[in-house]
């Protein structure tokens, strides 16, 4: 039989095994023709649910639509909240160019209450993982700060200070809300990954937190990225202009042994994450729009540990008309067991682009939302929607199939922004210190 002729004939005997037999797994031990089409029956079925998630994907369409505030800025950053319990309110934070935090209603993007006030450019916005209504944001000033969006307050509950010289442009909480880490801007020679106990946050308002100490020796350029592992807490990778992705054990008594492993891009990295199967894979992207990806189980084994490496992601994805113009960011989809890439035009298109070992390919592209660059995205597991900010000021919710209850169509919002996309020039002769 042919390949074709073995999937069709073991998609039959699946259907006749459910049909007549029970229990399928009994049956799997006493016909050896189920061994011979059980690889094929799993593949097809994999197939399929990757199929399903793409085309959902592609049928994203907005939802919601927020009303642009009097004071539009660039949307830099978008993070949601989890639900404390069943049917309890979510929240969406935005950190904006104008050096202000916007908090919304996660299903309605109702405005709720703005944080303003900085004295830096903040670098991105997280809730609290297991405290729906807790906040923190990063400021270029040199402090995390942490807020309780249910108070009206313009306080922070918490205040974790760095040291005099620190100026943060990165940072993230731990999936268990114990350490917070922000990484640093180069200050002559020195750059920092600091870390604090975060634990306690709402009972120590009145006193600002110090750092439990620093990583100084691992990245010797502006730590521009930094992504705790989603269900290791001791796991960190940090990414730098210096192009070095680090993956970081910080339960290792000192920053030589935690260091797990050192992977280059060979450029300056822009964002970055983990995707597999128990998140063991790193992926990041870069600011020259390049794209790597690789697989941290293969560490103590004799395979590469590379998956793919793309210089240029805009020559390698066919979008037709579209064009691709930047990256950015990416999403791993549990269910699909799939990463996918976000990307985009400087007319506001969206493109969703599918990742595999073989290379990158366009799922499909979102049009009519945006006018202007899209800045920053948070995907929704639980109902399977997208959020999205960009240059025309937009907070946008997409979900599968929706139909926006408001036709009114916004114009061109493109608005000018003191903050400027980062432009390095990279030392593409770079060298990794570990496998």
């Amino acid at each position: 039989l042919s390949l074709q002729q073995d999937v069709i004939a073991g998609f039959l005997y699946a259907i006749l095994i459910l049909v007549v037999f029970h229990p399928v797994v009994d049956l799997i031990d006493n016909f050896n023709l189920t061994y011979k089409y059980a690889p094929l029956i799993i593949i097809m079925f994999e197939m399929t649910a990757v199929e399903k998630v793409e085309e959902q994907l592609a049928g994203l369409r907005i939802a919601r639509r927020c009303v642009p505030s009097e004071d539009p800025a660039y949307l830099l950053d978008i993070d949601t909240s989890s639900a404390a319990q069943p049917g309890s309110s979510r929240f969406v934070a935005v950190s904006c160019s104008n050096k202000s935090i916007r908090v919304y209603d996660r299903e309605t993007l109702r405005f709720l209450r703005e944080y303003s006030g900085h004295p830096g450019i903040l670098s991105g916005v997280r809730f609290a993982h297991k405290c729906g209504s807790v906040v923190f944001s990063a400021c270029s000033e040199g402090s995390v700060k942490c807020w309780d969006v249910r108070s009206a307050t313009q306080k922070p509950v918490q205040v974790f200070s760095g040291y005099p010289s620190n100026v943060f442009i990165s940072f993230d909480v731990s999936c268990s809300d114990l350490i917070v880490c922000a990484g640093t801007e180069k200050v002559e020679k020195d750059t920092f990954l600091v870390f604090w106990d975060a634990r306690g946050i709402t009972d120590c308002a009145s006193t600002a937190k110090e750092p439990l100490g620093v990583y100084s020796e691992s990245h010797n350029d502006d730590i521009t990225k930094i992504c705790f592992h989603p269900i290791e807490p001791n796991l960190v990778v940090s990414g730098s202009t210096d192009g070095l992705v680090n993956v970081f054990d910080i339960n290792k008594d000192n920053e030589d042994d935690a260091l797990i492993s050192t992977c280059n891009s060979d450029s300056s990295v822009s964002s970055l994450g983990w995707s597999g199967q128990d998140y063991k894979q790193v992926y990041c992207m870069t600011h020259d729009e390049g794209f790597c990806w690789w697989d941290m189980a293969q560490l103590d084994t004799e395979e590469p540990i590379t998956l793919l490496h793309v210089l240029d992601v805009r020559e390698s994805v066919c979008t037709k008309n579209h064009g691709l113009h930047y990256l950015v960011g990416g999403l791993y989809h549990e269910k699909a067991g799939k990463l996918f890439l976000i990307g985009g035009t400087s007319t506001g298109n969206i493109h969703l682009i599918s990742c595999s070992t073989d290379g990158l390919s366009l799922v499909g592209t979102l049009c009519g939302g945006h006018s202007a660059t899209v800045r920053s995205f948070c995907w929704s597991p639980t109902d399977e929607s997208l959020l999205t900010g960009g240059e025309d000021a937009q907070l946008l919710l997409w979900k599968p199939g929706a139909v926006e209850r408001s036709l009114t169509k916004k114009a061109s919002l493109k608005i000018s922004s003191s903050v400027q996309k980062r432009v390095r020039v990279h030392n593409t002769s770079l060298k990794s210190r570990k496998k």
